[in-house]
Parts: C-alpha cells; structure tokens; sequence
C-alpha cells in the first residue's frame, strides 16, 4: 500500500499571536503562521555588548528563556517548503526579520521578507505575491539607533547610581524632554503676573439680548491697566441711555479640514480628549492593526500601521473616502485633499494612521471592540472621513456700539456650511448668531460687568503638548514617544497634577549632573541632528558606525571626566510631620509611581509607611461623614475619593466643588 506523502506547508513568521491568527485567516491551509514574540536576539544586558574597539560591532545574544521558541521556529523552518517573515514594515520590523533571518539560516538576498501596511486580506494576498530580501539600510538605522542608546545609557547610567542613587538613567530623547519640562518649570517661577481688567456688557436691541465687549475709546482700541482706568470709563457714560451701532461688518471665512492622524497626532489627540497615556494609545492601536475578530468573518486588521509620521494617504485609501462621503452625506460634502511631505523631519515611509475599510464605521463595531478600542477607533475612523471632506464655511459678524465715544464691541458666528464637522463632532462650531440690526440703530444697555484678572504664566506641558514640542523640535521619532514618556515616569523624574506635568527634585537633580557632565545629550539641536543622520543610514547615505564614532568619540572623553571629577551629589530625605507607627521613629517622605509616601527613616529595619493623605477641605457629596481626599491611581493620576473608603465608595475623576462654589457658577 502505497501512502500518500503529506505536503510542507510555507512558514510565515510575525511578531504576534495576534497579527499571527489574523494572516493565518488570510493565507489558508497552505501556510503555517508562527509569532516570534518580537525580537529573539538582542545585545546582553549584563554588559554593554558593543566592541567600540573595533567598529562599534554589536555582540547580539539569543534573548534569555526564548531558547524553546527559537527551537521550534527552527524546526518548523526545516520542515516548511518556504519560510517569509512578516514583521512590521518599519526599522524594527526590519531588524526582527534580520535576527530570524540570522537564526534560521535565511539569505540576507534571498525572497523571504514580506511587508503589507495595513492587514487586509487583499493587502496581505498581494504582499504575499512580491517577497524581497532583506532592507540592509532599514537594519543598519535599526542597529545605530539601539547601539547609541546602548553606549549612552550604560555610559551615563553606572555613573549616576555611584554618584546620585541606584536605578537612575539618561538618554538621548529622555534628557531632552526632562529638559523642556525643567525649562517650563523656571519659566513658571520666574513668571510676575500683571493686573488687567476685562469691561464686558450685555445689550438688548428689542428682545433679543447679546454680550459686548469693551473695546476702546474715540474708535481706538485701548487697555484696562487698572480698576480706576475701568472707573474712567464707566464715568463717560450713562448706562440709562440708549448706545448706537455705529459699525457692522460681516466675513466670511473658511476651517480646513484636519490632516489624518500620524502616530504624534493620534497620542496628543488621544491624551487630550480621551485622557489616554501614549503607551496606553499605542497598545489599542497595536491590537486594532493586528486583528480583531468580527463575526463571520473572523480575524481582520482595523487600521493601518499605526508609526508613522506621514499625513499621506493611498489612492486606493481616497477613493474609499470618497464613496463613503458622497453615499452618506452627498456630492457637496466631499473635497479631496492631497497631502505634501511639509518637512525634512517626516520620513513618509508608511501612510497615515486610517481605517482599512471606512464601511466599518465606529457604531457598526461598538458591540464587538472593548470600550477603549471602540473611543480611540472612533478618533481614527472619524478624522480619516473628515480629512477628505470640505471646508467649514463660517460668516463672522462684528457689531461696533458706542456712546459718548466709548466703544464696545459684540461678535458673532454663522455657521453657513457645516462641511467636514458633520464627521468630526468634537470640532464642530456653534452657532452665535447676533441679532439683525443697521448702523444708526439704538440698544440698550442691560448691565456691565468690570472684572479683575491678572495675567498666568505659561502652561506645564501635558503629555500632548510635550510630545508635540518634541516633534517641532524634530527630536524623537513616532517610535520613540510613548516609551520616553513612560521612562522619565517609571524613574521618578516627573509626576502629574491632573494632566499637568510636574517635575520631581531627582528629576532635576539628575538633570542637573547630567546637563554639566554631558551637555551634547541634554542639547535639542545636537539630538535632532542625531535623528537626521539616522534617517539618512536608513536611506543609505551615511554609514551607521560613522554616526556613532563621531558621537561617541567626544562622549567617551566627557564620561572620563565624570567618572574622575563628578562629586557624589547627596540627596536629603524630607521630614514626615508623623512617627513611624511600627518603631516610633522618624519618618521621611518618599516617591514612588503613584506619588509621595511617608516612609520610616530606618527602612530596611523597618518597613513602616503611610499614604499622604491630602485633603480638599470638604465632606464626602455622598456619605457626608468622610473627607474628600486627593488619591493617585497606579499610573499616578489623580482623582478624589473619600477618606472613609472603602466604607464609603465616592469617586471623582474631577474636583467636587463645595456647595457655595456651585451657587456662585449658577
């Protein structure tokens, strides 16, 4: 009896279990799709794993416990008719598939490299139709990128757990985004606020009443500096008496619609209307590009690749926005916007973030996606659709109402087309509608309200806006954001007040020695510069090890003259108003990711500690017997809660307002 002999399949490598099911949907019975579980091989992290003696090479290690899965990715390999690796299309992707190339015995020439920007079937079928070899460029930006950061971070690192504290680090991205968040910080201190006064007042022209604001004297604009300017005024006129419109004009204007999302975009947006972290907006999107599965049809990829620092979109991609737009809003809805590379910084290597089928609207999936992939698919789908809509049309109106040659002036909006907000509600515009009058036409004034201000010094970045201070500064790159901001998190450099970034004292302490010992780290200019040389190893312009020698060359001699001159700097604890309740001793305050902690001074004889308890100075809304007080959630945001928890289970992400507080904003 003869046996039939059962066919190799073709082996496909990805990064994921995830993305792994989703392509293995795609590809059928022919194909075996393995997830390699990200990169298998990686410098040691026991010792600095580059030879600066000889060409910077890197000493690349199989990664620690992986040793199961790289065997049976081996053994899958011998026995698989042809073997492609599918990682992501960017530098990183690019390496994962040099490392398994590496492992596996593939030809760095040979047809084993597949890459698809968005995981679809017919993407993924026609990427599958045109395999390559392996991107050297794409690996050598990869490799100079993971060896500078390698020479900087065990360079600078060692000398500040002898010279500072243990479990201290900088880096290139790292420094510089401590730096704009101490810079803000001195801008702050050094801020002196100034007093100004606002003058607004409510008319009426018939029934209809509207609000003006003061705007000048003898058709001049002018200040209120002070309340006796305000008094000044006020004595020019009688408010019993009728005002006179003495100018109307009215202009139309237009709002453009909103570029697609980049990954820079997409984590600001997500960070300012969904209170998301950027390592938290990049997980969901992660999991969205790799698959979700939807019923009878199984496993597909809802965005595409979500680093990217391009606003480009496919043609295939506009003529989708395009039916979607003429068939659900009509033909006067739709205006194609073609994007241009706007600078030297952006790479343009994959499209901008998008819906791989703008069919799947948000409220088709809002059943199937978890809460958090169904908000931040909704911030992805609904501006990809906007960004191909027309423009905003807007008539501004202006109204000039004077008496005795004080002037007022009262502004209005008229929302003539609603255009691209009809798809983007979070930006739409509201109607103000001034009543209909004619120069010469009296009014009447109702009342006038003076109002004292003073003048606020700048803002403390949110992680949105320090993110998108980074990219103008062209330091960092789509890849590099959300792991920044997570270090200089986990290392205790910064905390948050609501969404405001507060620097630590050992963020500035660290800063400090780091700024004086190696000033070329902390420097905006020298880490753009560093970025761009990268991208040009990634387009082949430049040798990889030329850009770390002509870095690390001058570094090396500036970490000599740390390690031989830099003073141990002492960091003082700070005195808790409270004994240790364990031994009676003192203790100090501490930090940690969720905040300041009491903590007894003899730690680690004594493990003693206490929360800081912070309160605002109210009762509980709800049990009306505990306080309301300020706590941290493990990723260190605040909210407010009651003392008596957890007792009593009041939660707030906002601050309670007390009840005189809320008659006065009735």
């Amino acid at each position: 009896m003869v046996t039939k002999k059962k066919k190799a399949k073709k082996l496909v490598i990805v990064e994921s279990p995830a993305k792994a099911r989703t392509i293995e949907n795609y590809l059928g019975k022919d194909y075996e799709v393995l997830a390699s579980m990200g990169h298998i091989r990686d410098l040691p992290k026991s010792q600095l794993g580059v030879d600066t003696e000889h060409n910077y090479e890197p000493r690349y290690i199989n990664i620690r416990g992986k040793a199961p899965l790289i065997n049976s990715l081996k053994k899958a390999a011998k026995s698989a008719s042809a073997v492609y690796v599918a990682s992501d299309p960017d530098r990183e992707g690019e390496a994962i598939a040099w490392h398994l190339g590496h492992i596996l015995g593939l030809p760095d020439d040979g047809k084993n490299r597949v890459t698809f920007n968005e995981i679809t079937k017919p993407a993924v079928k026609e990427a599958f139709k045109h395999p390559r070899g392996i991107e050297q460029d794409l690996v050598d930006a990869q490799q100079a990128r993971r060896v500078l950061d390698r020479l900087v971070g065990y360079s600078i690192s060692p000398i500040l757990w002898q010279k500072v504290k243990r479990g201290l680090s900088a880096g290139r991205v790292q420094s510089v985004a401590l730096g704009l968040i101490l810079d803000k910080e001195k801008e702050i201190a050094a801020f002196v606020p100034k007093e100004y006064w606002s003058l607004n007042a409510d008319f009426k022209a018939g029934k209809k009443e509207f609000s003006a604001e003061f705007y000048g004297t003898n058709g001049k604009k002018a200040k209120l500096d002070n309340q006796q300017s305000v008094s000044e005024i006020l004595k020019k006129i009688d408010s019993n008496k009728d005002f006179q419109i003495t100018d109307i004009s009215t202009k139309d204007s237009k709002r453009n619609a909103p570029n697609p999302f980049t990954t820079s975009t997409l984590q600001q947006t997500a960070n300012s209307q969904l209170n998301y972290h950027a390592r938290k907006t990049m997980q969901i999107a992660q999991g969205l590009y790799e698959g979700i599965s939807l019923p009878k049809i199984g496993h597909v990829g809802l965005i595409t690749y979500m680093r990217t620092d391009s606003t480009r979109l496919s043609e295939t991609a506009q003529e989708m926005a395009k039916k979607f737009i003429i068939e659900k809003f009509g033909n006067e809805y739709y205006h194609r916007h073609n994007v241009v590379k706007k600078s030297e910084n952006v790479q343009d290597a994959h499209e901008a973030i998008r819906p791989t089928d703008a069919e799947r609207t948000p409220e088709s999936l809002k059943e199937i996606l978890t809460r958090d992939q169904y908000r931040l698919y909704n911030l992805i789908w609904s501006r990809f659709i906007a960004s191909q809509m027309s423009e905003q049309k807007l008539e501004n109106q202006s109204l000039m109402i004077e008496q005795n040659k004080v002037v007022w002036r009262a502004t209005g909006i008229k929302v003539l087309f609603d255009g691209w907000t009809k798809a983007l509600k979070t930006s739409s515009t509201k109607n103000n509608i001034l009543p209909s009058l004619k120069i010469g036409d009296l009014v009447q004034m109702i009342n006038n309200l003076p109002e004292q201000h003073f003048t606020q010094p700048p803002a403390r970045y949110t992680e949105a806006s320090l993110i998108r201070a980074l990219e103008e500064l062209g330091v960092g790159r789509p890849s590099t954001y959300a792991p920044t901001m997570d270090t200089i998190q986990r290392r205790g450099y910064i905390g948050f007040d609501q969404k405001k970034i507060v620097p630590t004292d050992l963020g500035d302490i660290v800063q400090d020695v780091v700024v004086k010992s190696f000033p070329e780290v902390t420097d905006k200019q020298f880490t753009s510069k560093i970025e761009d040389e990268l991208d040009k190893v990634e387009t082949g312009n430049v040798k990889w090890q030329k850009v770390i020698d002509e870095f690390y060359k001058p570094f090396s001699k500036e970490v000599d003259a740390a390690i031989e001159n830099l003073e141990k700097v002492p960091i003082y604890d700070r005195i808790a108003p409270e004994l240790c309740e364990i031994c009676g001793s003192l203790m100090v305050i501490r930090r940690s990711r969720r905040g300041e902690f009491y903590a007894c001074s003899r730690f680690p004889d004594c493990h003693g500690t206490k929360s800081i308890v912070e309160e605002i100075g109210m009762k509980c809304p709800k049990c009306g017997i505990g306080e309301v007080v300020v706590k941290r959630t493990k990723r260190g945001r605040i909210f407010y809660g009651c003392s008596r928890y957890p007792d009593c289970d009041f939660a707030s992400w906002t601050k309670p307002k007390k009840p005189e507080e809320d008659s006065t904003t009735n």
